[in-house]
């Protein structure tokens, strides 16, 4: 039985249990009682009640305190002694009314008029209406906007309000065009597997109403092509068709968070003819935010069925924590505090009051933020009242379907749980305390969910370690005030990428780098930066207890006079080629909104697409990346990697090939470009050189050192410790938690040990001496230099980064002991993500078994790195072989293969493929073997 159920029986039965006299006193059930019979918390149950009496199904009789009869023996009652119910005020919801959405929409008088009158035009135009296009950043409402334009078509008969709204969001499919492209046109039976009927796309369901593309630029070309022909002659085709057509009359509202000139094609765009660009939460008026910021605190109001009163402060913290997610990050916020206000009065009928000292950090520092900007605040204070009262009655134009709306009604959540622990015994300390992490893990997996797009400040935290930011942040304030300029924000970026490599290669025991002679004339140029440099050097030597060594104070100054320089002049040129519809440019999407390179360019290499295409279109993006210093050109694997003479025979333009790319490389790559001293060999060489960035939380880089895995310590069993108050409850939970997730990550050879924070040194030690720990978790950080996360941040994020870092680690020690099944999961991984027609699970030990015998043959031991490369490269060479796709060798050198030192090696592993696979290697294939070692046997073969 539902809970509303449980109280109204209760209701009706305290009723039939009251004699006429007590009905004529005014008698009947209260709050107070239901709460006692039903064991059901307070706001709950006025809730239920509220909606039992809005229903008719109980009458409310006036009084203290309140009580609700059935509406039978209410009739009994005098006149007086009952409430008049008004009607619950509703959220304005998309539907035909006597005025249109926009009427209502705040700033359609302010800030968005001529978006209002723009979207009004492009629906009215005869005689179809215009297509638009709207351009806004993540959470800035385009989807809401969408919707206003839907829903005034309707009010005024422009479309018939029985016809749908579908919305599509493209980024949704963007790693599987055939399947985007299946659900936006249909297909035909069997036009791919699985195929086995005909179907309908969702241009057919919006017949006569309107289709809304989401993310549109993540359409590949040949979507947009088809898109813009269906834009030209209201006709399409479904897959797997190939004369048949079919007509749909369809408005076509896109969206986008990107530059379309950069983003779209040019014939795509031209055929749009109105562009909407909706501004960000912080270009908005004052006015507008405080109206945006009482709209979705109203919207909560109604659900907790209180009033919230907030300080002056808490207004301006949450104005001023909105940074990246504009109106859904004001939206997740306001959640949470409205969330933990409601814990905190869940006991009480009164009014939520919530001051700044209730706001968690993150929102607390809002108003630093907002006070960072005089004008602003100034504008702000204006318009505020000592405290804002906000009542539910206070609504504007909302959406019955909002992309930012919890699917669940999270203070039904907290109150139910509230009553569960409560009825364990705990205090209400311990209470709020459990819910408040709890409120945090259902907003924070929501909106992880619900987010398009990850902001550059996000991604710099997911590759360089906080508190390496938090250090560059405090560097930056000092050595502006000692060089008397203010930095962009890329010194942000730049400097923390840059300390981050240099506690990696301490971690390496690489500390001192050799300083030529050039460079030391340079710095004798720039002795302002020279002196920041050397502050720098303090700031990092009292942080980190270790001595820096005069060759970083030089390259220190070199990375700040080229972070001051608007321009280097010939920079070194950086192209990413990746196999994968979007791999190279998912890579450098990344960097560019860390470092806005102007010297990075991606070349995507679809699975179809053959080596000869790939290379022309490489050898096009090194033309484009070089300004007379050259090009690192960052691939993954295979053929990609013997390129480099052929550009440099072709072009003149001298190219240094790394393989194996990664994001960080990438970013290193870009870094490195940016330097004054800009030299392709050297930067090619430190490249070489370059593992990545330090994630790993240091208080001291001298015990960073430990880090290295002691061969002893590889032979003991992994541990993984929790540590809480008791070492067990609390404990034994994340004990179960950690096993269970280990599990789902197929790790079965990892304990997971529960310890108390009591005697936790002397423990540690003696565990230390049984396993080899890997990482800890728990309420305090014990001095070992492994990867800990807080309790909280654990429970938080469902301890994703935590258990990366595990597996980070694990991975970490088993390349450190050349573990062959390491590799091998390595390289079936990658062939998942590269191949479409090959098994990876079948293939793998045929070609770990070509690799092996390969190396026999040639009486040479290869490192993991190559092994890898060599499996994917005659991987993908069989796939091409399937499809009949083979690539060409230049004829004058594959008439030479015969002669290469390799070929016989060769020929003998590729009889394993004829034999175990019936399949064989043509001249040209084997040609870019003899290639792939040629390039790479003398660097990566011992």
């Amino acid at each position: 039985m539902k809970r509303i159920d449980r109280i109204y029986q209760q209701v009706v039965t305290i009723s039939q249990q009251l004699t006429a006299a007590d009905v004529a006193q005014g008698a009947g059930a209260t709050t107070k009682q239901l709460v006692a019979d039903l064991g059901i918390v307070r706001p709950n149950v006025s809730k239920a009640l509220n909606d039992l009496v809005r229903t008719g199904k109980l009458t409310k009789l006036v009084g203290r305190p309140v009580r609700y009869l059935t509406p039978e023996l209410a009739q009994q009652q005098p006149v007086a002694t009952v409430a008049k119910v008004a009607p619950q005020p509703q959220p304005v919801a998309i539907a035909p009314t006597q005025t249109d959405f926009f009427d209502k929409m705040i700033g359609a008088q302010g800030s968005l008029k001529n978006q209002v009158e723009q979207a009004k035009a492009a629906m009215l135009y005869p005689p179809k209406g215009l297509n638009t296009l709207i351009i806004g950043p993540t959470g800035s409402g385009k989807t809401f906007f969408v919707h206003g334009m839907y829903q005034f078509s309707s009010v005024h008969k422009i479309i018939d309000d029985q016809k749908p709204l579908i919305t599509f969001n493209c980024a949704d499919y963007a790693h599987n065009p055939e399947l985007l492209m299946s659900h936006l046109f249909g297909y035909t039976k069997g036009a791919f597997t699985g195929a086995n009927e005909d179907k309908d796309g969702l241009i057919q369901e919006a017949e006569g109403g309107m289709l809304f593309l989401d993310e549109v630029h993540r359409l590949p070309p040949e979507g947009q092509e088809m898109i813009f022909y269906f834009m030209d002659h209201g006709t399409y085709s479904r897959l797997g068709e190939t004369a048949k057509t079919h007509h749909a009359n369809v408005r076509l509202v896109c969206a986008t968070t990107e530059n379309p000139e950069s983003s779209l094609l040019e014939t795509f765009v031209r055929r749009i003819p109105i562009t909407i660009q909706l501004p960000s939460f912080n270009q908005r008026p004052a006015k507008e935010r405080l109206q945006l910021l009482q709209s979705l605190f109203s919207l909560e109001v109604n659900r907790i069925h209180k009033q919230v009163q907030l300080s002056e402060d808490v207004v301006k913290a949450l104005l001023g924590s909105v940074t990246y997610g504009n109106v859904g990050q004001l939206k997740s916020n306001i959640q949470l505090v409205c969330a933990q206000g409601f814990l905190r009065h869940i006991q009480s009928d009164e009014s939520i009051m919530i001051t700044a000292e209730d706001l968690p950090a993150t929102i607390q520092s809002g108003i630093a933020t907002l006070a960072s900007n005089r004008e602003e605040l100034s504008e702000v204070t204006k318009l505020l009242e000592p405290v804002m009262v906000i009542g539910p009655e206070q609504t504007s134009a909302t959406l019955q379907q909002d992309a930012y709306e919890l699917p669940y009604n999270l203070y039904e959540i907290i109150g139910d749980k509230a009553a569960i622990l409560k009825s364990e015994g705990l205090d209400q300390d311990h209470i709020n305390n459990f819910i408040t992490t709890d409120i945090n893990l259902h907003l924070k997996s929501f909106y992880r969910e619900s987010a398009i797009d990850e902001q550059a400040d996000n991604k710099l935290a997911e590759i360089v370690d906080q508190d390496i930011i938090d250090l560059t942040k405090e560097i930056q304030g000092k050595v502006q005030q000692l060089l008397g300029y203010t930095f962009k924000r890329n010194f942000v970026y730049a400097v923390s990428l840059h300390i981050s490599s240099f506690v990696k290669r301490i971690q390496s025991g690489k500390l001192v780098r050799n300083i030529s002679e050039d460079l030391k004339g340079m710095v004798a140029d720039y002795q302002k930066e020279l002196e920041a440099a050397y502050v720098i050097k303090q700031e990092l030597e009292a942080h980190y207890n270790v001595p820096i060594p005069k060759s970083e104070v030089y390259y220190l100054t070199i990375l700040l006079a080229s972070l001051r320089s608007t321009q280097v002049a010939g920079k070194v040129g950086v192209v990413v080629a990746a196999h994968g519809s979007s791999t190279a440019s998912s890579m450098v999407q990344v960097v560019n909104k860390l470092l806005s390179a102007d010297n990075l360019l991606a070349y995507d290499m679809p699975i179809e697409m053959s080596p000869t295409v790939a290379y022309q279109g490489i050898v096009e993006r090194v033309r484009q990346a070089d300004n007379g210093n050259g090009v690192i050109l960052l691939v993954d694997m295979g053929s990609l990697s013997t390129f480099s003479e052929r550009i440099l025979k072709e072009t003149g333009i001298t190219v240094k090939t790394i393989d194996m790319v990664t994001t960080a490389m990438v970013l290193e790559a870009v870094r490195k470009t940016e330097l004054i001293d800009n030299d392709l060999d050297i930067i090619y060489h430190e490249l070489k050189e370059f593992h990545g960035y330090s994630k790993v939380n240091v208080e001291t880089l001298p015990s960073v050192k430990a880090l290295a895995i002691e061969p002893e310590k590889q032979q003991l069993p992994r541990a993984v410790v929790a540590i809480c108050s008791t070492g067990e409850g609390t404990a034994v939970r994340i004990q179960k938690m950690i096993e269970q997730q280990l599990a789902e990550q197929l790790i079965d050879d990892v304990t997971v040990i529960p310890i108390s924070v009591v005697k936790m040194k002397q423990t540690l030690y003696q565990l230390s001496q049984e396993y080899h720990i890997i990482a800890t978790t728990g309420i305090v950080k014990p001095d070992l230099q492994v990867p800990f996360v807080a309790l909280d941040r654990l429970l938080q994020d469902d301890g994703h980064d935590f258990f990366e870092q595990v597996i980070a680690e694990i991975d970490n020690e088993e390349l450190q002991a050349g573990t062959p099944n390491l590799t091998k999961e390595l390289c079936e991984s990658y062939m998942k993500d590269y191949f479409l027609y090959l098994n990876p699970h079948k293939l793998i030990d045929v070609l770990w078994n070509y690799s092996e015998t390969l190396s026999d043959t040639l009486k040479i031991t290869f490192t993991e790195t190559f092994r890898i490369g060599l499996i994917l490269h005659i991987a993908g060479a069989l796939e091409r072989t399937l499809l009949r796709q083979t690539v060409t060798a230049p004829l004058s050198e594959r008439n030479t293969i015969t002669q290469s030192p390799y070929y016989h090696a060769i020929q003998v592993s590729n009889a394993i493929l004829k034999d175990q696979l019936k399949l064989a290697l043509d001249d040209d294939e084997i040609y870019y073997v003899e290639q792939l070692f040629d390039t790479q046997a003398q660097k990566n073969v011992s």
